[in-house]
């Protein structure tokens, strides 16, 4: 079995939403302090011994979480007709990463999105 290397990096945002649909509190407008655990797999190291700096993995982290944070996610592009989810949330987070991966070697592993302390969805292809 050849070698992996899954490397984590985790940052946070905080942004509203409401679930249209929902027959709950959750249809109301509300926030959330969301967590994110940013995981990418690799098997080659570089000539520095890395699969991927640290800090290449948290720029385009945070070029994506920054289009969300602080903000009503209903009125984002991506969810006017998509539901804002933590489900839905953790895919346009994890797919907008990988396009932004350049390197052949590296591929997004998995996302994981806490809403509070209890809760979590991870997403991977």
């Amino acid at each position: 079995m050849a070698q992996q290397f899954v490397l984590k990096t985790l940052l946070d945002f905080a942004s509203a939403h409401s679930l249209r649909g929902y027959p709950g509190d959750c249809a109301k407008l509300h926030g959330h302090n969301w967590k994110i655990e940013v995981e990418v797999i690799g098997s080659q190291l570089n000539e520095v011994g890395m699969v991927i700096d640290f800090k290449q993995i948290k720029k385009y982290a945070k070029e994506v979480v920054a289009e969300l944070d602080h903000s009503f996610l209903n009125d984002h592009p991506y969810f006017t007709e998509i539901n804002p989810t933590a489900e839905n949330i953790a895919q346009y987070i994890y797919q907008q990463i990988q396009q932004r991966i350049e390197d052949d070697t590296v591929k997004m592993h998995r996302l994981t999105v806490w809403e509070n302390d209890r809760n979590c969805v991870i997403y991977s292809e």
